[in-house]
């Protein structure tokens, strides 16, 4: 894909954003990229407090570049943190970025880490400062469902925090299915206390989420959105927890069953995926 693959929309907030023209798909809809990214990942996830009380790098990945807002809404929200953080961003390719690289100005949130972000396109991976906080971001361009289930897996540290934000599952089902879930709560490294947010509240997803070994919360709301979903290795970070109320409504959900494979479709729920669930600590 090409950068004249994006372009630039207003959002119903009257932000700018990126869209992709072939997947029909806009970037962080309606209130924008930036505030998307501050209510979703920033503030539920923590993670400027995170950074701070880190006693080494705290690693983040960001499932999902495309024009790197969450990122950069990040990097920002670090200004007056003290640490280091790496960031490692995936996607199959870069040219959303290179497209928002030429709007900056319009975008806002590009503003003053365009050098970066041209040394990320042209390196792989850049090393800078936020403030006082140290920087270190790199980008893999691959399927990320492919690269997940490699070898080359374990050559990237794990995550403590998880930005995931890929096209919708009717839109890309490959990156929505229990495998790959599983695969990254497999990453995450013990006692990290590690989440994940997305801006989907599916009761599929959850599910998917509770079966892959998450504890799974009600997450913040995103402008049209009313809750979002929080997903976390230690149930200390949900402040939400999904309780028997809506294991009981999505036991009778038409479209709770997870992805086995990478076909989107709408299912309830199997007997091994209700018993398995039932059976979850969650709901114990």
């Amino acid at each position: 894909m090409t950068e004249s693959d994006y372009e630039l929309v207003r959002v119903a907030s009257g932000a700018w954003s990126v869209r992709a023209r072939v997947e029909g798909e806009t970037f962080h809809p309606v209130i924008g990229p930036t505030a998307e990214a501050e209510a979703l990942y920033v503030r539920q996830m923590r993670i400027p407090e995170r950074v701070a009380s880190a006693q080494a790098e705290f690693v983040v990945w960001d499932v999902g570049l495309g024009a790197a807002a969450n990122v950069l809404t990040v990097l920002r929200a670090l200004e007056s943190t003290e640490g280091h953080v790496r960031i490692e961003s995936f996607d199959h390719t870069p040219a959303p970025l290179r497209f928002a690289l030429t709007e900056s100005v319009r975008l806002g949130y590009l503003v003053g880490f365009e050098e970066p972000v041209r040394s990320l396109l042209g390196e792989g991976e850049v090393r800078f400062h936020v403030g006082k906080c140290q920087v270190t971001w790199r980008f893999h361009e691959a399927d990320f469902p492919a690269w997940l289930g490699s070898t080359s897996t374990r050559e990237v540290p794990g995550p403590e925090a998880i930005l995931f934000d890929a096209f919708s599952p009717a839109r890309n089902p490959a990156m929505w299915t229990l495998g790959i879930f599983r695969g990254l709560r497999e990453r995450i490294p013990a006692g990290a206390g590690g989440t994940l947010a997305t801006y989907s509240r599916s009761t599929l997803l959850r599910v998917t989420l509770l079966l892959a070994g998450f504890r799974v919360g009600a997450g913040q709301a995103t402008g049209e959105k009313e809750e979002t979903t929080l997903a976390a290795a230690d149930p200390g970070q949900i402040e939400r927890p999904l309780d028997a109320a809506w294991l009981q409504r999505a036991i009778r959900s038409t479209s709770a069953e997870p992805l086995h494979e990478p076909v989107y479709r709408q299912r309830p729920l199997s007997e091994e995926s209700r018993r398995a669930l039932e059976a979850h600590p969650q709901f114990q």
